[in-house]
């Protein structure tokens, strides 16, 4: 995939001036740095919609870099504020697919309805055929016809083959088919789209439980990766959905979706501070290459340059 720098100040532009341009207009207006400074920093955070524990944190700590360098001019208060975010972010990056150790490798898709995860699926599927890997797609969202047929529509356009049963079929029992015949057909990558589950409905949140289960059965050390899809525009909502769906299905990493038409682009540092799962995938527009590998160096660049 290409780095996230291509491209990725024109996408992050409302992000951008959601709270850093903000900050940095704040700071050029004042002549030192005090308490009100700080204040006013805070508040342009907290709009952003990144989060109150994480700013709080921020702020914190730009205080006591503050302090400690005894510094006065307010225009290293941005390359502090930078750093202090690039540390949060510090992403121990890791590549979500892995054939050297297993094969094939399950990728477990799940996330409310809306939020683009069967297209992140599909794009994804895009970019590994492109590679040269035999990828499958199985739907396991059997509560919708509709998501059935746009799976399969991503499976011509991809190159990836998909296993799919009738519409109201068991979802485990789709899972345990397509990851049957995987092993049989020696497919490298498989991905498996889940129906959008309502993070506040337990009886479905156990669905997802069961699916797991067996996946398990079929492949014990599967899935190797469970990707929460999530859509960047709802902001804290997005913290609230990744810790139930984590206390359910364990996620691993989360898909980032929509971030180029949202001025909350400053969720990501949440996500990390809050839960410690890291965000690998980011969808930052309409186009098959539009979904990218997340770059903690590169989104920072984008956003502070």
């Amino acid at each position: 995939m290409k780095r996230i720098i291509d491209g990725l100040k024109s996408k992050l532009a409302k992000t951008k001036n959601g709270f850093v341009a903000k900050i940095a207009e704040t700071i050029k207006l004042r002549t030192k740095i005090d308490q009100d400074l700080l204040d006013d920093i805070e508040d342009i955070l907290l709009e952003a919609d990144i989060g109150v524990d994480v700013c709080s944190f921020i702020i914190e700590k730009l205080s006591d870099k503050i302090r400690l360098n005894r510094i006065q001019d307010p225009s290293r208060v941005m390359i502090l504020l930078k750093e202090i975010i690039d540390n949060i972010l510090d992403s121990d990056h890791d590549e979500l697919f892995n054939a050297e150790i297993y094969s094939p490798y399950v990728m477990f898709f799940v996330g409310v309805n809306g939020v683009g995860k069967t297209t992140t699926i599909g794009k994804l599927a895009h970019q590994y055929v492109q590679q040269g890997k035999k990828v499958m797609m199985i739907a396991a969202d059997t509560f919708r016809a509709a998501a059935i047929e746009q799976l399969s529509i991503w499976s011509q356009r991809s190159g990836a083959i998909i296993q799919k049963h009738q519409s109201g079929a068991d979802p485990s029992a789709v899972i345990f088919d397509g990851l049957t015949s995987a092993i049989n057909k020696k497919i490298d990558i498989v991905m498996i789209d889940t129906a959008g589950r309502l993070h506040n409905k337990v009886n479905l949140m156990n669905e997802l439980a069961k699916m797991k289960r067996t996946i398990k059965k079929v492949i014990p050390s599967a899935p190797h990766k469970s990707i929460l899809v999530i859509d960047s525009s709802t902001g804290q909502n997005a913290i609230i959905q990744a810790k139930i769906f984590d206390s359910i299905t364990d996620i691993d990493c989360i898909a980032l979706t929509k971030l180029d038409g949202t001025a909350k682009g400053g969720i990501v540092i949440g996500i990390k501070h809050e839960l410690g799962i890291p965000v690998e995938l980011i969808g930052l527009g309409e186009k098959i290459e539009d979904l990218q590998y997340f770059n903690s160096t590169d989104y920072i660049e984008a956003l502070f340059e």
